[in-house]
């Protein structure tokens, strides 16, 4: 294991985890926030435990994900609608706590929380599937098509998994604003996915004849 590759995730999860936390908890004016503090545990605790997995399995892989940088000038365009859009449903969740703006029961953020960790168990499954995942949009050198488990269902598990993961995130927050907002992430995927599919079509031997295979993209029987 490479002690710089170690300081660089554990400083990139506790800057995520300080982040979500003043996003959450400053907007809402309070600590006492008991929805706030079930996402950032269901969200980073996996997230902690998957880093070391990925540092001891992987290592290759952890380093690709930590040194993403989007070359795509539409991908950029993505990933700011998505810093847009999560500032927005952080931001909100906690304004709604402080103001009392719409709150759902308790009992659904339970429900939302057993979704969250479904999600990331199939999100998990798909970075074990798939060894060439990358945060960005690219065709990497020697990289094949993947056509079994997951792949074979839809053309793009992962994103399947953060539409439920990041649609259950305002819903364990009990905030029907931030729910409303996060539906955004809708479209931006979408948008993502078209731009993603040209690149593989054109730079990824085998993709054109993998995506008649697989007919879905993201949800089996819907689109």
């Amino acid at each position: 294991m490479s002690r710089e590759l170690f300081m660089r995730a554990i400083s990139k999860f506790f800057a995520g985890l300080l982040v979500i936390m003043l996003l959450l908890f400053v907007p809402a004016g309070t600590l006492h926030y008991t929805q706030a503090w079930i996402l950032t545990g269901i969200l980073f605790v996996p997230m902690f435990i998957a880093g070391f997995v990925m540092m001891y399995r992987n290592p290759e892989l952890l380093k690709k994900r930590l040194s993403a940088k989007e070359q795509e000038s539409e991908q950029r365009t993505v990933i700011l609608y998505s810093g847009i859009m999560f500032l927005a449903a952080f931001i909100s969740a906690g304004m709604s706590v402080r103001f009392g703006w719409l709150m759902l029961p308790f009992r659904v953020s339970i429900i939302a929380s057993v979704v969250f960790l479904i999600a990331y168990a199939v999100y998990a499954e798909v970075l074990r599937e798939n060894t060439y995942l990358s945060r960005t949009v690219e065709v990497q050198e020697d990289q094949k098509v993947i056509d079994t488990g997951l792949y074979g269902v839809v053309r793009h598990p992962m994103y399947t998994a953060t539409v439920f993961l990041f649609l259950s995130m305002p819903l364990v927050l009990g905030s029907v604003i931030s729910f409303v907002i996060m539906l955004c992430y809708i479209p931006i995927i979408v948008k993502r996915i078209r731009n993603e599919e040209l690149v593989l079509e054109e730079g990824l031997p085998g993709y054109r004849e993998y995506t008649k295979k697989v007919k879905y993209r993201l949800i089996p029987f819907i689109w």
